[in-house]
């Protein structure tokens, strides 16, 4: 049961109208409240006569998602306690997203919610383990991919010359706000960028060469990264290290997106998997929601889950560009 029926709760139908989103919940109705206009549509509208916990216990509800437009304007609580009393789970519109989706939503969220929800530590064990985790699955992702590497090698020097960089670094910005240089295969032209101006990289680049889409689409481009994390800079999983001149252009769009650089970031991660490569500032925005949720909730058994997850990323080229 969703208590709302204004603006918020038809977001919350909006992200949640694919019948895949709903495979976890049905939605029994939405609670129109006096202080808002009721603009959901497609699903019942529910007029409650007698107090909100009745009608929930009546009609066998397990779940009430508050998603009013305007809380100061008064919330039932006493019915909302007598709800959870009784058994039912009474959660705001941001929790039901982290927990239904994987993903924090950013038009609710507040920083007194990141404040006081539970989340967002990285204990010494977490760290500890995670460092060997990153470690061990270099060194075997090492191992298991210098013959492709020098395939790379070979195949670069094929189609540009045998003077043509192989390897380029990037700055991006890491933990805690640190500039680290980036090592990838270099997939486009040696003039990609000859103004000298950041650009993020579009659906059929023309900058991208022969050699470079092959090697993009099927993340071999990733590998020398392998060495940022050995060395520290990154860990094998967490948020896409983004260049400076873009961080700085999306700090000043977009709420609390520093928290991302609470974490080392990634060769791969929550985003990477939840979301197709980010173009644009809009793009960055909803990349930042699972962002935002894999910082919240990282742990080892997460980052184990995304590794998983990665090989059919790899294997079928997914999400890349």
């Amino acid at each position: 049961l969703v208590l709302g029926a204004g603006r918020a709760a038809n977001t919350v139908l909006h992200n949640m109208r694919r019948r895949s989103d709903r495979q976890g919940f049905k939605f029994v109705g939405f609670v129109n409240t006096a202080s808002e206009t009721a603009v959901v549509t497609g699903e019942p509208i529910v007029v409650i006569s007698s107090s909100l916990s009745e009608y929930a216990i009546t009609n066998n509800i397990d779940q009430i998602v508050v998603a009013v437009d305007d809380r100061r304007a008064g919330l039932p609580i006493e019915d909302l306690l007598d709800c959870k009393l009784h058994g039912i789970q009474v959660m705001d519109v941001v929790s039901f997203f982290e927990q239904e989706a994987g993903k924090i939503m950013l038009e609710f969220v507040t920083p007194g919610w990141m404040v006081f929800s539970d989340g967002f530590q990285l204990s010494l064990l977490t760290r500890v383990g995670k460092r060997a985790l990153d470690i061990s699955a270099s060194f075997v992702l090492l191992m298991g991919t210098w013959p492709v590497m020098l395939i790379t090698v070979l195949a670069i020097w094929l189609e540009d010359g045998i003077r043509a960089p192989l390897v380029y670094r990037q700055s991006r910005v890491g933990l805690h706000g640190e500039v680290f240089d980036v090592l990838k295969f270099r997939s486009m032209r040696v003039d990609a960028e000859k103004d000298g101006k950041a650009q993020w990289a579009t659906k059929g680049d023309d900058r991208i060469t022969r050699v470079g889409r092959f090697i993009r689409r099927s993340r071999i481009d990733e590998l020398p990264q392998i060495l940022n994390v050995l060395s520290g800079d990154m860990a094998f999983i967490g948020p896409r290290p983004e260049r400076p001149e873009f961080v700085a252009e999306l700090s000043a769009e977009i709420p609390h997106f520093d928290a991302r650089h609470y974490v080392k970031p990634g060769i791969t991660g929550w985003a990477q998997l939840c979301y197709p490569y980010g173009a644009d500032a809009k793009d960055a925005a909803q990349k930042l929601q699972f962002d935002l949720y894999y910082v919240k909730n990282h742990s080892l058994f997460l980052d184990f889950l995304i590794l998983i997850s990665t090989v059919e990323v790899v294997l079928f080229g997914k999400g890349a560009r």
